[in-house]
């Protein structure tokens, strides 16, 4: 089988003109790179099926080598169907957008930037010597079971050492409560 040069150079450019719209912040470069990539894997598969040949119908006196695949047509034309679907749905979030924002282009998301910025540091998961933080007033003392105290574990002057910071047990307790006492407030509580 021989390759068509010019057709594999059109569809390594179309390629490469696709994955950079795709990349793109804005939703109509991204439509047209999709509409490429969709047009670049066509000539692929157009690629892949060989030089035309015959029309695939059975004839006694023909050699069936000469025959032209069809599964390459067939797959080329599902992936036409496919595409115009992709295409009319990105086309209905284009306009959707344009309608509620009067803008283009994809901007950041302040929650997703809010995450991004939080430290991955957890007080009571990265500390080296695990400290009972129980929110239960009774100890169990002994390993049978049969003693109990009234004082709460990790009570008193116990800390918890992550690194070069010592944090007091009950704070690191506090840490994961809700409206914990350890955390800066962001964007969203100063506005209240």
């Amino acid at each position: 089988m021989s390759v068509n040069l010019t057709l594999l150079t059109v569809m390594g450019a179309l390629y490469a003109c696709a994955i950079y719209l795709i990349l793109e912040r804005s939703l109509t470069r991204v439509l047209l790179g999709l509409m490429l990539l969709a047009n670049a894997t066509n000539l692929l598969i157009l690629a892949t099926g060989g030089y035309a040949g015959l029309a695939p119908m059975f004839s006694k006196d023909i050699d069936p080598g000469e025959f032209n695949d069809p599964l390459p047509q067939a797959l080329i034309l599902t992936s036409i169907v496919i595409s115009f679907a992709v295409t009319a749905f990105m086309l209905g979030i284009i306009y959707r957008t344009w309608v509620l924002a009067r803008q283009d282009e994809i901007l950041d998301d302040l929650e997703d930037l809010r995450v991004a910025e939080t430290p991955s540091f957890d007080a009571e998961d990265d500390a080296e010597i695990p400290v009972e933080t129980s929110e239960f007033p009774w100890t169990m003392i002994g390993s049978d079971g049969t003693g109990i105290s009234a004082t709460p574990a990790g009570a008193g002057t116990a800390t918890v050492a992550v690194g070069d910071l010592t944090i007091k047990a009950e704070d690191a307790a506090a840490e994961e409560q809700p409206g914990s006492r350890n955390v800066a407030s962001g964007p969203e509580e100063d506005k209240k």
